[in-house]
């Protein structure tokens, strides 16, 4: 065998090892999925079976997990689509800047100031805790192909 067929892989986008192939009708109802590029939790779900020849399809109905957007597809039910890895973490809140970004630090003592407080109903829980109650707060952040968000926030427990 000659070297002149020596096969490379090159990454094929950022978003490669973020997600996980899977098949469509492996997909379960509050799981996860990639829709046009985007990671989303699938709310409803349904098969329908089709004629002779066709095959039978699976119908998503998920919602944008950092946007909040609904997005749908349609997808053969023998067919692969991605999962996004999606990862959950609980940090300490140390300050929120002038700017709108937290100032968390983990577990392990790691500092992380490159979330920015969340629009909506989250942003006002963290800004309550923290400014209002003057409570120690933990801020749930979650992480999927290379975006992340805060999604919760509660007052931490006492040492």
């Amino acid at each position: 065998m000659s070297d002149d067929h020596e096969t490379t892989f090159d990454s094929a986008d950022a978003g490669a090892s973020a997600t996980f192939p899977i098949q469509c009708s492996a997909l379960r109802k509050n799981g996860f999925v990639v829709i046009k590029n985007r990671p989303c939790k699938i709310v409803d779900m349904s098969t329908s079976k089709t004629g002779k020849h066709g095959h039978a399809k699976v119908h998503l109905v998920a919602i944008d997990i950092f946007t909040g957007k609904k997005l749908e597809e349609l997808c053969p039910s023998t067919h692969n689509m991605d999962v996004p890895n999606v990862t959950r973490r609980e940090y300490q809140l140390l300050d929120i800047s002038d700017d709108g970004f937290l100032s968390l630090m983990s577990d392990d003592g790691d500092t992380k100031d490159d979330v920015k407080v969340p629009d909506g109903e989250v942003g006002e829980k963290i800004n309550k805790l923290y400014r209002v109650e003057e409570k120690d707060t933990n801020v749930t952040i979650l992480t999927a192909m290379g975006e992340e968000s805060a999604i919760d926030a509660k007052e931490a427990p006492r040492q």
